[in-house]
């Protein structure tokens, strides 16, 4: 088991650093083909670890070599597969595979094929290093390897100047989050004397409650950046400038997830401090309707999809934040395969309108894009929690949860963002798929994709479909590391009422989306309609002005002060410092140059100068000493000792 988790685990590496060979020369397949065979046999070794997880109940733990040891501090590169970590490794693997063969038809026409595989296989095994470390320091060496890469595929394209400032955007507000993170790793260390989980953990129980309040919130801020939760959420809407391949891998089943699996993992020390995890699935909640809001007016494809799911972020934290970590990362893996397929999908419909993203300039494309609108639709019915799609069985656990627990509050504002979130997902395929043919306007004659790619997202449908049928073999390999806990609603006539009552309202939501939009009376806003003009539909297409305000008030005061110290203390004190001495230096050597200008009687003169000042100071120190006593007294008559 040992060498099958070195294959799950450095397969990616040995993909990436094969697709760099070929650098920036001409697009060869072979640096698409043999990542995405590599990606296959970190995905067939995943698989063998989780049937040996599940049938044997044990776990697979190895330590490749140590990292520091230096005092008391050893840290190892260690590993360990788990019910949790294998769960998180068979989703990585699958996603990524499915997107790295998806990849080879979506980029085919791109210059820069080698390096985006490149980029792409090494993202992988920076999440595999994250999910499958035994320890803090390696989750973290893993939690900055997906931000470095998710930095260079967001940016991708960096000709474009939207691109990179997104690529930056991302980069540094994950910074700003990881210093909260790294400061909690200390803390750890700190007070348990170790950074393996199961060392630290033992240690936890015996601390004070406030370090360990400390501890989980600092932990936390390092989640939420990498999830993107309120305040930290603008980059993820922004990092829609990467390829659509890279909007599936990041947005659906890597990065944006790191932050929950990270709470789950940490789930003994939460257990600990229930008035965080309180704080935890509140700012959840928020955001799950905060984000939802955003995408009812948005005309940006990918960014309702983005939106979509920093909602279902939202769902995961109200998940871990009462102590429902096993359900939390259940929908974590539901949601995965679904939102990868509408990602997927997306990049479908974008080829086939040549790059356009806004669905008010598409219309009746289900007629020539069969597949893609099969696919994105079954993947929409998931997402709003139809049953018996995956959504259903995840997102509904959720909300029983936040009910069994009596969090009435949030289960309400989740119950109105699942009605949301239908409404939403089916206005984005009714202005898609159905309707007048609107994009005859623009010129544009769409195509399907490539019927591999359509194979490739095959997969990811049938787990959407059938994903929730596994809850209950999940929940029994899981819960041997998570805490066991059954949700149900006490009152059969209770749940049924729920549930039902859930049910009909997602559909009702649908059918109102499909009656606004799927028709031939839309038409391409310009503006001037009575709808754009209220107040509230411009504070939700200027996302609260959120941006806005941190364009005013963090980013243009930083930008102005860094121009004042520049002018003022780089220009003038530090780089005036150093030209000084230079300057003295250049000068100084100019001025006495001529002593060596190789003419014999300059160098004779210098010589005699040389021989006057030697005998003056022989004389002065022969003096000295002669009269050193009168000398002492004299100076001791001044004070001077």
């Amino acid at each position: 088991m040992e060498l099958l988790l070195y294959v799950a685990l450095f397969s990616p590496l040995v993909g990436s650093l094969f697709a760099s060979l070929f650098g920036a020369s001409k697009k060869n397949i072979i640096a698409g083909i043999v990542p995405s065979l590599l990606l296959f046999t970190s995905l067939v070794a995943s698989s063998i670890l989780l049937a040996f997880v599940l049938s044997t109940g044990q776990h697979v733990k190895v330590e490749m070599m140590t990292w520091m040891a230096t005092g008391d501090l050893y840290i190892p590169f260690g590993f360990l597969v788990d019910q949790v970590s294998v769960t998180m490794m068979m989703v990585v693997t699958i996603v990524s595979t499915i997107v790295h063969v998806y990849s080879i038809g979506y980029m085919d026409h791109d210059k820069s094929f080698n390096r985006f595989f490149a980029w792409l296989s090494a993202f992988v095994f920076s999440m595999m290093v994250l999910v499958m470390s035994d320890n803090f320091a390696g989750l973290f060496i893993g939690w900055e390897g997906v931000g470095l890469c998710s930095w260079a595929l967001i940016g991708f394209w960096y000709h474009k100047e939207s691109a990179t400032w997104a690529a930056n955007e991302a980069f540094i507000m994950n910074r700003i989050a990881d210093l909260g993170m790294l400061i909690g790793i200390f803390l750890v260390y700190w007070n348990t004397g170790a950074l393996q989980y199961a060392e630290a953990f033992a240690a936890m129980p015996g601390l004070e409650h406030a370090t360990l309040v400390w501890m989980g919130i600092f932990l936390f801020i390092g989640a939420m950046g990498k999830s993107a939760q309120f305040p930290l959420h603008t980059w993820l809407a922004d990092a829609m400038e990467g390829p659509t391949p890279v909007s599936a891998l990041i947005h659906a089943a890597t990065m944006v997830t790191a932050g929950v699996y990270l709470v789950v993992r940490a789930n003994p020390l939460y257990d600990l401090i229930p008035s965080v995890g309180i704080f935890i699935a509140s700012l959840g909640a928020f955001v799950a309707l905060f984000a939802a809001s955003m995408a009812l007016v948005n005309r940006d494809m990918k960014r309702i999809i983005a939106y979509s799911t920093l909602s279902q972020l939202g769902y995961m934290f109200v998940a871990a934040g009462l102590g429902a970590y096993w359900v939390a990362l259940f929908h974590l893996m539901a949601h995965a395969f679904f939102k990868a397929l509408l990602f997927l999908g997306a990049g479908n419909v974008m080829h086939a309108m040549h790059d356009e993203l806004d669905p008010f300039k598409m219309g009746g494309l289900k007629k020539v894009m069969k597949g893609t609108f099969i696919m994105m639709t079954l993947a929409s019915v998931a997402l709003a929690g139809i049953f018996p799609f995956a959504g259903f069985f995840s997102k509904d656990l959720i909300l029983e949860v936040g009910f069994v627990e009596h969090h009435y509050i949030i289960y309400s504002v989740l119950l109105f963002t699942a009605g949301l979130t239908a409404f939403y997902s089916f206005r984005l395929v009714a202005l898609i798929f159905h309707g007048e043919e609107r994009y005859k306007i623009f010129g544009v004659h769409p195509h399907e994709a490539y019927k591999f790619m359509l194979i490739a997202m095959s997969p990811l449908l049938l787990l959407a479909v059938t994903a929730g049928a596994l809850k209950m073999t999940y929940f029994e390999m899981v819960t041997a590391v998570l805490p066991a806990t059954e949700y149900h609603v006490h009152s059969a006539a209770t749940y049924w009422i729920m549930t039902i009552g859930t049910q009909l309202f997602v559909i009702a939501a649908i059918a109102f989306a499909y009656k606004k939009y799927a028709n031939s009376s839309v038409k391409v806003p310009d503006g001037t309609s009575a709808i754009e003009n209220r107040l509230c539909y411009k504070v939700l297409w200027n996302q609260y002005y959120i941006p806005y305000f941190y364009e005013e008030y963090f980013v243009k005061p930083y930008r102005e002060l860094s121009s004042v110290f520049w002018r003022y203390v780089d220009m003038k004190v530090v780089d005036a410092t150093v030209d000084g001495i230079a300057n003295i230096l250049y000068t100084t050597g100019e001025k006495t140059r001529v002593m060596q200008n190789g003419n014999l009687s300059t160098m004779l003169r210098w010589m005699v100068v040389g021989l006057v000042v030697l005998l003056s100071l022989a004389v002065v120190f022969g003096l000295a000493v002669r009269h050193s006593d009168e000398i002492s007294l004299f100076l001791s008559g001044l004070g001077v000792k």
